[in-house]
């Protein structure tokens, strides 16, 4: 069944907040990484030297892929962005700190984008950057960071080879803490590469339901919370504040890759659905048609921002998850199995729509949304 459409912002009209009012511009953004990637493509023949070689394909798509004869060697670092601020501000207001969640939400954000390529996750490395030393010192913060950051790791079965954690005055502000992941991986066998080449008209569209914001969008989260009127502690829905709804963690997806391996399905190609909302799924270069029919339930505290935010339709798709953390194109006939699949590792999963011939451009069609080529410019 198709959910309702997002509810029209409710009480006293406020000017709309945008995520680029929120510090976040991507105009801005990804000319810099388009021009990074094509000065990085410069660099693949440095693996010659080494018997090894780029797979090309993988430039532009979530991980980077190197072909080292008997499998495929996959490659991902992230960011968590500005989440943690939000955990800080939570346990000044309740005394609970939210660094269990914050930690898988970290190792969330590198492996959901290496398992896009097809790759099973097998070491993460940590890098947490503090303001100072004295970030250290609080042990409670520090056992529910080290704790989280193992018991995702388990989850996702990859082992925790190490990392850095520099203490950065000056850099980093007193007070806070930067987290990243770098995660590597293998396709082994070799047949499990997912980069798109079998993407094509009749291909089902799955979309694995997220949790809430993820780790995405969060500084116009941040930013939102000087409109309401209790702040943090506003309620989203009876018994549940803002700043608890935000650190609901984020989805970790590979054990439903890895479950549709088991079972002989192979994805055509995968998005993980972060920055620029819905328009992830145009990631791929080929052109064509990406139709939605059917909308996952969107998450209260998405909604909430929504509404507060004064965000219309397209705008609210094009920023958040809107319910959708991760994409499966896959081949028709194996899409009821593969909702099957994620919903016995216990993620919500719904046949969304399908891929058609055409011109590239995704269509929301119970929203009347479209977005064409020019809505997401990464390579």
């Amino acid at each position: 069944m198709t959910a309702a459409a997002p509810s029209a912002p409710a009480g006293p009209a406020a000017a709309p907040l945008s995520y680029e009012q929120a510090g976040v511009d991507y105009a801005q953004i990804d000319p810099l990484k388009v021009g990074a990637q094509r000065a990085a493509a410069a660099t693949a023949t440095q693996l010659l030297a080494h018997g090894f070689r780029e797979v090309a394909a993988s430039r532009g798509e979530s991980a980077y892929v190197v072909d080292v004869g008997p499998f495929y060697l996959a490659s991902i670092v992230e960011c968590l962005g500005s989440k943690a601020i939000v955990a800080d501000e939570m346990a000044a207001l309740t005394g609970r700190s939210g660094y269990d969640a914050i930690a898988q939400d970290t190792i969330a954000m590198a492996v959901n984008d290496l398992i896009t390529v097809g790759a099973t996750p097998l070491v993460v490395q940590a890098y947490w950057a503090a303001g100072g030393s004295d970030w250290f010192a609080d042990a409670a913060r520090a056992k529910a960071l080290v704790e989280g950051w193992q018991r995702a790791c388990v989850r996702c079965g990859v082992a925790w080879g190490g990392g850095e954690t520099p203490a950065l005055a000056g850099i980093v502000e007193p007070g806070r803490i930067d987290l990243a992941a770098s995660c590597t991986g293998l396709v082994n066998p070799r047949e499990r590469l997912s980069l798109g080449e079998r993407l094509g008209p009749g291909d089902a569209i799955v979309l694995l339901d997220s949790s809430g914001i993820h780790a995405n969008g969060l500084s116009l989260a941040r930013k939102l919370v000087e409109r309401l009127p209790q702040g943090w502690l506003t309620e989203v829905e009876p018994g549940l504040t803002y700043g608890a709804a935000l650190l609901a963690p984020t989805v970790l997806y590979s054990p439903v890759t890895e479950a549709l391996w088991r079972a002989g399905i192979v994805p055509h190609y995968s998005a993980n659905i972060t920055g620029h909302g819905w328009r992830k799924l145009l990631r791929h270069a080929k052109a064509l048609s990406y139709r939605i029919h059917t909308l996952p339930p969107v998450p209260p505290v998405l909604r909430f921002i929504q509404q507060h935010a004064g965000h219309d339709a397209r705008e609210a798709y094009s920023t958040l998850n809107m319910g959708a953390g991760f994409a499966l194109f896959v081949a028709a006939a194996d899409a009821a199995r593969t909702v099957e699949i994620a919903r016995a590792q216990g993620v919500g999963a719904r046949i969304a729509g399908q891929v058609e011939a055409g011109a590239k451009q995704l269509l929301i069609e119970p929203l009347g949304l479209s977005f064409g080529d020019d809505a997401l410019q990464l390579r």
